[in-house]
């Protein structure tokens, strides 16, 4: 697959925006700064970020194994969901492809710029149906984008029915890990240089608690990740976000106990929920929320809501009638959530 036949024509033909710190990059040496008509008066954030985020995609290199031009740093997941849109979809013309129940952003992204959205729902079990996939896309279809584990059903995608995707899918194919960091199943990172048309964004937001900076991360093949540097914002991370990051990234105990802990909690909840009369089934998790059906959703979500907790009703999206998601807590918020359960008839 030739990945230049799907970049945008405006795109390929784009003239960067060079920043200040792009034009002179030793920025940390001991130098008279005067090109970026920045504030003198040092504060901490008085200068203009690293436009590349080296020290952050070093931590991530390491703790990877991926190459620094292998990784691309966005303000969110979702900035550089949209960027991925932008490169390679034509507004008015193109179409990405998903498969609901899923991330709402994909839809709402394609909407944004003017780019068409083909569902195709998951199986009964929530996995991708290959051939309806592969005969519902056409000729302008240059993203599917895969929720592995997805949210809001919790389960990861069938090895084999993703790498089935990857090969014949005619364009770009999208992993979106948000919560692979509590899953059982293998990161597509590590077939990353196997398909030259796989990208897999993964996010800080959830297994390193870092919802609040606003930093995600994609992998791709160095072609893709250098189209994605040229469309950018030339700041698109900001300073305390890099420093944040950095701290974060070099405790890896600490967020591995954290992630242990959940994963603790996730089968205790379980095994609670299964008390629970009015719950009818719990589907199977590989992410730190869970997914239930139960008898009415509207009713018990809103007799929740009264005890004073707060979860998502997700009874209106396909294949999700009477389902409610709740996130995995602390000892305490889980132990005041089944007592909720508990006490509402």
């Amino acid at each position: 697959m030739d990945i230049q036949n799907l970049i945008r024509d405006n795109i390929k033909d784009l003239k960067p925006y060079s920043s200040a710190r792009d034009e002179f990059k030793d920025f940390n040496e001991s130098k008279v700064f005067l090109d970026a008509n920045e504030n003198p008066f040092e504060n901490g954030v008085n200068r203009y970020p690293d436009p590349q985020q080296l020290k952050v995609k070093e931590k991530l290199s390491k703790i990877k194994n991926i190459k620094i031009d292998n990784i691309f740093l966005g303000n969110g997941s979702d900035e550089i969901l949209d960027l991925i849109i932008r490169v390679f979809c034509e507004p008015n013309q193109d179409n990405i492809v998903t498969l609901p129940p899923t991330y709402g952003m994909y839809e709402v992204l394609a909407n944004i710029n003017a780019v068409k959205v083909i569902k195709v729902n998951l199986s009964d079990s929530f996995q991708p149906q290959v051939e309806q996939i592969l005969k519902a896309s056409n000729e302008d279809s240059k993203i599917l984008f895969l929720c592995s584990p997805n949210n809001p059903t919790g389960n990861s995608f069938s090895e084999n029915e993703v790498e089935k995707l990857l090969k014949s899918f005619r364009g770009i194919v999208v992993i979106d890990e948000a919560y692979i960091d509590f899953s059982k199943q293998e990161s597509w990172l590590n077939k990353l240089n196997d398909f030259p048309n796989l990208i897999v964004t993964q996010t800080l937001s959830k297994a390193y608690g870092m919802a609040g900076i606003r930093l995600g991360a994609c992998y791709a093949s160095e072609e893709i990740i250098s189209i994605l540097n040229r469309i950018k914002p030339p700041y698109n991370v900001n300073e305390l976000t890099q420093l944040k990051a950095i701290e974060r990234l070099s405790k890896p105990k600490e967020v591995s106990k954290e992630i242990q802990q959940i994963l603790l909690q996730r089968e205790w909840l379980i095994s609670e929920l299964d008390n629970i009369s009015f719950i009818n089934k719990i589907y199977p998790s590989d992410a730190n929320f869970i997914l239930m059906k139960v008898d009415e959703a509207n009713k018990r979500y809103s007799q929740l809501i009264e005890k004073g907790i707060v979860i998502r009703n997700r009874t209106n999206q396909p294949l999700c009638k009477n389902c409610l998601r709740l996130t995995v807590g602390n000892d305490i918020e889980n132990k005041k959530l089944i007592n909720a359960f508990k006490s509402i008839k």
